[in-house]
C-alpha cells in the first residue's frame, strides 16, 4: 500500500506512535489509509453542512474495510466576495486548493481520496488535485441549495443582485429588497441556478468522478448523505482494482462533458476550469474544442438565470444522466468511457429516461439548436472571448454600440448607477484578467445592476474579466488576450463602434487597423495593482483566460 511509507516496518514505530496518540487502532493504522479532503466552513452556505457529508463518507470507507483521514481546505465564498476586492482572491485560490491537497496527500501517505468541495472554485481546485495526483479517488459535493419563494415565484440570489438594479430605477423599493434578501436564500448548499459551482458538480459527474446524482441531488435531501455514503465504499472499489482518475477522465470523457456543459447552458467558468483540470491529466483543451462541439450540440435544459428551473427540478427530472441518455440518442457522447462507478458511461445510462420533458427537452424539441456556450473571436479577441449565448436576449445576438471605457469593475459600477450607460453603449470593462485584474475577478454586480434597470435588451458588456454563472445578458468574457498583457481591448476608446455577432462567433472593432497600431505604440504596461503576497506572485505567474489561467511553472 502506499500508506507503507508511514507505517510499515521497525524504522515507522515513531509514526505509528503518533498515530496512536490520535486514538487509532493498530488494526486502523494497517487498514488502507483514505483521505478526506473535507472544505467545510461557516463562511459559506455551500459549504456550511460539509462535516454532515463527511461524517457519511467516513462511514462508507470503513464499511469498505479502509480508514478515513480527513483534512481541511480553504474556501471562499463568491457571493460574498463579490463585487469589491475580494474577489481578487477567488480564482486564484483554485490553485491554493489544489496544491494543498497535493501536499497534504504526498506527506501522509494516503491510499486513496475522497474530496468533498461544493462552491464554484473549490470544486475545479479538488478536481485538478485528483487528476495531479493521481490515486483512487471519488468527488462528492455538497448538493444544490433549493430555491427561495418570495412574492409567489422562485428566487435565488441572482434574484437579489438583479432587485439592487430595480431599486436605483424606481422599480423596487428598499423595503421590498430587504424582505426579499430574507428569503432568496433558504438554507444550505451551492445557490440555487445553472451557475459555477451547480455547473463544475454537474461536469464532475459527467468527467466520471463523480456519482450519478453528484451535480444535482439537493443539499437537503437524504439522497445526499446516502450518496457520500456511497462515495466511501466506492473508493474502496477503486482502490482494489488500482482505477486512476486519468484512467476515467481521458480525453473523451472531458469532450463529454463539453457536450453536457452545452446541453445544460452551463456557467462560462466551465471554460476556465475544464482546461485547467485537463492540464493536470496531461492533455490539452483548446477553445476550438468548445466551439466545434458548441455547434453540433442542442440546448436542452434552462435553469436560472437565463431560465425558469432550478437544481432540484433537473434532478426530479432524471438529472444530468437523462441529458446524457438524450445526446447519446444522437451520438454526441463516447459512450466506452469508465467511471467511478466501476463501470463505462453505457452501462450507467442503460435504461435511463427523462421523466420531466419540460426540464429536459428532447434532442426534437430543444431550446436552442446549438450549445448554451459561444466562443467568439476577432481583432478585439484574437486569441478568444466567452459568452453564455443561450442568456442572451434574441435583440442582442447581433448588434453594434458605442464604447464606454472602464478600468475597473468599480468605476463600470459608479457609471451604470448614475444613468451614464445608456442604450447603445457597450461597456468596456478591462485591465481585469488574470494577470491585470489580478484574479479575473466576476462582474455579476454590473451584468444584475444592467438587468435590474432594464437594459440588459439595450447595453452590452465587454471584458477580459469573467462572468458569475449567474449573469446573464450580452455579457461577453475571458477576452484574450487581456488589457494587462497588451491586448487590444485595454487600445479601446470611448465612441469606438464594437460589433458583437454571437451567431457568426465575431467580436470586433469598426477602427483601421492602422489605428490599432497608432495606439499600441503608446501603450505602455500597467503598474501591478497588487504588489505583496500571494496575488503579486499569482500576477506574475498566471497565464491567459484562453488556456484556462493555469499557473506557469
Amino acid at each position: 500500500m502506499r500508506s507503507d511509507i508511514v507505517k510499515k516496518g521497525i524504522k515507522r514505530a515513531p509514526h505509528r506512535s503518533l498515530f496512536k496518540a490520535m486514538g487509532y487502532l493498530d488494526r486502523e493504522i494497517e487498514s488502507p489509509l483514505v483521505g478526506i479532503a473535507n472544505s467545510a466552513s461557516e463562511i459559506i452556505p455551500g459549504h456550511i453542512h460539509l462535516d454532515r457529508i463527511s461524517e457519511a463518507v467516513k462511514t462508507g470507507v470503513r464499511l469498505g474495510g479502509g480508514t478515513p483521514i480527513e483534512f481541511s481546505t480553504i474556501g471562499i465564498c463568491d457571493g460574498i466576495a463579490m463585487g469589491h476586492q475580494g474577489m481578487h482572491s477567488v480564482l486564484s485560490s483554485r490553485e491554493l486548493i489544489a496544491d494543498s491537497i497535493e501536499l497534504m496527500v504526498n506527506a501522509h501517505g494516503f491510499d486513496a481520496l475522497v474530496l468533498i468541495p461544493n462552491c464554484d472554485k473549490i470544486t475545479p481546485g479538488m478536481l485538478m488535485a485528483a487528476l495531479r495526483l493521481n490515486i483512487p479517488a471519488v468527488v462528492v459535493s455538497g448538493g444544490p441549495m433549493m430555491a427561495g419563494r418570495f412574492q409567489g415565484r422562485d428566487v435565488d440570489l441572482a434574484s437579489v443582485y438583479e432587485a439592487v438594479g430595480e431599486v436605483q430605477v424606481g422599480n423596487r423599493s428598499q423595503e421590498d429588497l430587504r424582505e426579499m434578501e430574507d428569503w432568496a436564500c433558504p438554507g444550505c448548499g451551492s445557490c440555487a441556478g445553472m451557475f459555477t459551482a451547480n455547473s463544475m458538480n454537474c461536469m464532475t459527474e459527467v468527467l466520471g468522478l463523480g456519482l450519478p446524482g453528484n451535480g444535482t441531488i439537493p443539499a437537503v435531501h437524504a439522497a445526499r448523505v446516502r450518496l457520500a455514503k456511497q462515495a466511501g465504499v466506492v473508493v474502496m472499489d477503486l482502490l482494489k482494482k488500482n482505477m486512476l482518475p486519468r484512467h476515467i477522465a481521458t480525453e473523451a470523457a472531458f469532450r463529454n462533458a463539453i457536450a453536457v456543459d452545452m446541453a445544460l447552458g452551463c456557467s462560462t467558468n466551465t471554460v476556465l476550469h475544464l482546461p485547467a483540470i485537463a492540464h493536470e491529466a496531461g492533455l490539452t483543451l483548446e477553445l476550438s474544442e468548445f466551439h466545434n462541439i458548441s455547434k453540433k450540440t442542442p440546448h436542452l435544459v434552462n435553469l436560472s438565470p437565463a431560465g425558469p428551473h432550478r437544481l432540484h427540478q433537473l434532478d426530479e427530472a432524471g438529472g444530468v444522466p437523462a441529458v446524457m441518455a438524450e445526446l447519446a440518442r444522437r451520438d454526441l457522447l463516447h459512450l466506452s468511457v469508465m467511471t467511478v462507478t466501476g463501470k463505462t458511461l453505457a452501462e450507467n445510462l442503460h435504461g435511463v429516461e427523462i421523466k420531466d420533458p419540460g426540464v429536459i427537452r428532447t434532442m426534437e424539441n430543444p431550446y436552442h439548436d446549438e450549445g448554451g456556450i459561444a466562443i467568439l473571436h476577432g481583432d478585439l479577441a484574437p486569441d478568444g472571448a466567452v459568452v453564455k449565448q443561450s442568456a442572451v436576449a434574441p435583440e442582442m445576438l447581433v448588434n453594434t454600440g458605442r464604447a464606454r471605457c472602464f478600468d475597473s469593475e468599480e468605476a463600470a459600477i459608479e457609471a451604470i448607477l448614475s444613468g451614464r450607460i445608456r442604450k447603445g453603449h457597450v461597456v468596456v470593462i478591462r485591465y481585469e484578467g488574470p494577470r491585470g485584474g489580478p484574479g479575473m475577478r466576476e462582474m455579476l454586480a454590473p451584468t444584475s445592476v444592467i438587468v435590474g434597470m432594464g437594459l440588459d435588451r439595450d447595453v452590452s458588456l465587454i471584458t477580459d474579466g469573467r462572468f458569475s454563472g449567474a449573469s446573464r445578458g450580452a455579457a461577453i468574457g475571458h477576452v484574450s488576450p487581456e488589457a494587462a498583457e497588451g491586448g487590444p481591448i485595454g487600445l479601446v476608446e470611448d465612441d469606438d463602434p464594437i460589433t458583437i455577432d454571437i451567431p457568426n462567433r465575431l467580436l470586433t472593432i469598426g477602427i483601421s487597423e492602422e489605428m490599432l497600431n497608432q495606439r499600441r505604440k503608446k501603450w505602455h504596461p500597467p503598474e501591478p495593482k497588487i504588489k505583496e503576497g500571494y496575488l503579486y506572485r499569482y500576477s506574475r505567474m498566471v497565464t491567459s483566460a484562453s488556456t484556462g489561467a493555469i499557473l506557469k511553472i
